[in-house]
């Protein structure tokens, strides 16, 4: 896999749209991703949404592994790395050629939550991850990233509700508070350095609220991508 030059055309021009959801577990990013695949397609917009681990037949073997609640459990580095190989692969014959398309790519989760996670929840270090990332994506980074921030205690709400109504559950569902606020608190660090790249939601706000404000966002960003000539 080719470096930076992978996400841009001949001329120089971003070629696509890659758009990540980020945040805690229990946090509604799953549900706005459809709803908004749904709203851009509707827009005529060329859409793919896919998820991380998984996104290819490796990706989604990788997947079963990570957040089975039975079995071996990895140890951190080696979660790490099962996380970095299902990204390399998803990202090479996947994401990229999306791209290079020029369509949009809306993943759940990417480079972003192994920082969080890993560097924070599992505390390999962010900094550590963040080199890790690098190799597993050549540099290459999300054009816009929305993170759905909600408090600890609502999201591990959220996750009992729905491990309760016989929803998925999984290992990282199962993990100490201190683990969750960890994970959310590397997020806010990630979105205070970088806040062109990070569009910060209130997921405790209502659905149909939350979606209009994420919409609106995401299609003035996509617009501005069009006008560079960077989408079909």
């Amino acid at each position: 896999m080719r470096g930076l030059e992978r996400a841009r055309s001949s001329t120089g021009v971003p070629r696509g749209f890659f758009l990540t959801l980020e945040g805690v577990e229990g946090s509604g990013k799953t549900t706005h991703a459809k709803l908004l695949r749904a709203a851009l397609e509707e827009a005529g917009a060329t859409v793919t949404l896919t998820r991380e681990p998984g996104g290819t037949p490796l990706g989604e073997a990788l997947r079963r592994l990570l957040l089975g609640t039975e079995g071996d459990v990895p140890v951190p580095e080696a979660e790490l790395f099962m996380l970095l190989a299902s990204r390399a692969q998803h990202l090479a014959t996947f994401i990229l050629p999306r791209l290079d398309r020029g369509e949009i790519v809306i993943c759940d989760r990417f480079a972003d939550a192994s920082l969080a996670y890993q560097g924070g929840g599992r505390g390999l270090g962010v900094e550590a991850v963040a080199s890790a990332n690098a190799l597993a994506t050549s540099g290459i980074a999300p054009d816009y990233t929305v993170l759905f921030d909600l408090p600890v205690e609502a999201a591990l709400a959220r996750v009992g509700k729905r491990g309760r109504e016989g929803g998925a559950y999984t290992r990282f569902d199962r993990e100490a508070r201190d683990f969750h606020e960890a994970v959310r608190a590397v997020y806010l660090r990630l979105a205070r350095a970088e806040p062109e790249r990070f569009l910060v939601v209130d997921a405790a706000l209502a659905k149909p609220e939350l979606s209009r404000a994420i919409g609106e966002a995401v299609r003035a960003r996509v617009a501005r991508r069009r006008e560079d000539g960077g989408l079909r």
